[in-house]
């Protein structure tokens, strides 16, 4: 079963994950514009990606507590395609290579050519057969402009 919801405190630090920052203030490639308002904007963008940064770490305190492995090498992106609205999206399939059933808490990263980070949000594929694999949709918030592509970020096998 594949879906973007989780259970009790895990759900909640996975929810707070999928917070989405757009270009990140003074990392190369990444476009603003001047002034004091762009200071006010820079200030609270980088306070965001402070906060999302965080929570990301949380959220993988609480999946490596409950015995969560790095599972990057078992997940696969399909294209990206922009729907009617913009936004970009993705096919996510987890291959569980475990003797039991497992949850996936995938990364998924939207980037331009360049590399530089355009959009990101956090997938969940929960109760992945042993053995099988598991879909997903990665679906990100943001309306990027030119070539997108995604990569596999952070991922969690719990």
């Amino acid at each position: 079963m594949a879906g973007h919801g989780g259970r009790g405190a895990d759900g909640a630090a996975l929810a707070l994950a999928t917070f989405v920052t757009g270009c990140t203030p003074g990392r190369p490639g990444s476009a603003g514009p001047a002034g004091p308002a762009s200071s006010a904007a820079s200030r609270a963008a980088r306070d965001a990606g402070d906060a999302f940064a965080g929570a990301g770490a949380e959220a993988e305190r609480g999946i490596a507590a409950r015995g969560g492995v790095d599972a990057r090498h078992e997940v696969r992106l399909g294209a990206v395609a922009l729907g009617g609205d913009g936004r970009a999206a993705t096919r996510v399939v987890a291959r569980n290579t475990a003797g039991s059933a497992k949850s996936f808490a995938v990364q998924v990263d939207f980037t331009d050519r360049a590399g530089n980070l355009l959009d990101l949000t956090v997938v969940l594929v929960g109760d992945v057969a042993p053995r099988s694999t598991g879909r997903g949709a990665a679906r990100g918030n943001r309306r990027p402009h030119g070539e997108v592509r995604a990569a596999v970020g952070t991922t969690l096998r719990y």
